[in-house]
């Protein structure tokens, strides 16, 4: 493995400033994440309200991500980004400000989710779009992208990690504190990019840019309406398992706020391998028949796990649910923003956006809904099967979509 190959997109410098900002502050968020599904099951020790929680978070990003992918191709991308990233600093000082007080409602942490979820929903497919922006030579945008996808997961690994140990040792405050303080290496990153006076002048001649053209145009191109198609279902069926974590932890493995870093924490060593794995990839690598496997590996995981009780065992199984599960949504990304029309990338961008963020909330309602009525390893275990069913569904498509691409990739 070329380890020079592996992390050859920040050479750019933009993106070198893109990516460690990033990283410190997805570290914050994931410990604010972990501590508020942790401090929400801590108040009300009820599945359902995890859920609710989650939903909070991210459904926003499935009303608002159409708008949000709209202003991603209408304007200045450099400054609806350091707007969104302000905000969500903002938000985190709340957070930490009413957690330092003692003033714990589940009405408020709801409340600041909901916010965040806005935010977010405008967030992601600027950030998204952005890459293409700030990489100087486009042969490295497919790396730039699984290096991206990279950042998040390292962050999924040391986050909750780092979240368990707080928990444990300071308490919940501290968690958000951490998210608060963390903002300040991504503003600062963004403040220290620099482009040319026109880069983003052309997007104003998006001014009149319609979210229902994006949809024509996936209607047209099925290879790329099938990838958010495959994220969409696996965000409302497969990956919600993560909801149940807190139960594993607590009831099943009878353990406590460490117990539950470790499990999230496991997953993100996945996370991690696979994310490596996918930056190493040369750009024309057959990313469909990787997230065909991946389809595959993650169902088999999750039906490994469900009934585990060894919770080394469990690690190892969510260890490899987590490399499949991010293979899958880098990948999908990856296909998108590589083969996207470029006056369109924002809107497509968002709709991943409401694949991944809008439908995963609905699934962990669901999902809490669920598993109080017939138990957290019944319903990880038809997740899987769930997981497996979405591959076989789309085996002859990405079969058939890797075999012409590389018909015409070779004619060249």
């Amino acid at each position: 493995m070329n380890l020079q190959n592996t992390f050859r997109a920040l050479k750019s410098r933009n993106f070198a400033l893109f990516f460690f900002g990033q990283f410190v502050s997805r570290v914050g968020m994931w410990m604010q994440r972990t501590a508020v599904i942790w401090v929400v099951y801590s108040i009300t020790h009820s599945a359902f309200m995890i859920g609710v929680a989650t939903f909070a978070e991210q459904f926003p990003s499935f009303l608002f991500s159409v708008r949000g992918g709209v202003i991603a191709d209408r304007y200045n991308r450099y400054k609806v980004l350091m707007a969104t990233q302000t905000l969500s600093a903002v938000q985190a000082v709340v957070f930490t400000v009413f957690a330092f007080s003692g003033n714990y409602s589940i009405a408020l942490i709801l409340g600041l989710s909901v916010f965040l979820g806005i935010v977010n929903a405008y967030d992601v497919p600027v950030r998204q779009s952005m890459i293409n922006e700030i990489i100087e030579h486009k042969e490295d945008l497919s790396n730039a992208i699984a290096l991206n996808a990279t950042l998040n997961t390292l962050a999924r690994l040391i986050g909750p990690a780092l979240s368990g140990f707080v928990l444990v040792k300071y308490g919940a405050d501290y968690c958000f504190l951490s998210n608060a303080i963390s903002f300040i290496a991504v503003i600062g990153a963004i403040a220290a990019m620099r482009f040319p006076k026109d880069k983003f002048s052309v997007l104003k001649s998006k001014s009149k840019a319609k979210f229902k053209e994006a949809l024509a145009y996936l209607a047209k191109n099925k290879p790329i309406a099938t990838a958010i198609w495959i994220a969409a279902l696996s965000s409302f069926f497969v990956w919600p398992y993560v909801t149940l974590l807190p139960v594993y932890a607590k009831e099943i493995f009878k353990g406590n706020a460490a117990t539950y870093g470790w499990l999230n924490a496991a997953i993100g060593v996945g996370a991690f391998a696979g994310t490596f794995y996918l930056a190493s990839l040369h750009k024309k690598a057959d990313f469909r028949k990787v997230l065909l496997v991946n389809l595959f590996l993650v169902g088999a995981s999750l039906m490994l796990f469900a009934y585990c009780r060894n919770l080394y065992l469990a690690l190892f199984f969510a260890m490899v649910g987590g490399y499949g599960s991010i293979l899958q949504s880098a990948v999908i990304i990856t296909i998108v923003q590589s083969e996207c029309d470029d006056k369109l990338r924002g809107r497509v961008v968002s709709l991943i956006a409401m694949a991944m963020f809008g439908m995963l909330p609905l699934g962990s309602l669901l999902i809490g809904y669920l598993a109080p009525i017939v138990g957290a390893p019944l319903t990880v275990f038809a997740e899987g099967v769930l997981g497996i069913i979405i591959g076989v569904v789309f085996y002859k498509n990405l079969i058939n979509t890797s075999i012409t691409l590389k018909k015409i990739n070779n004619g060249k």
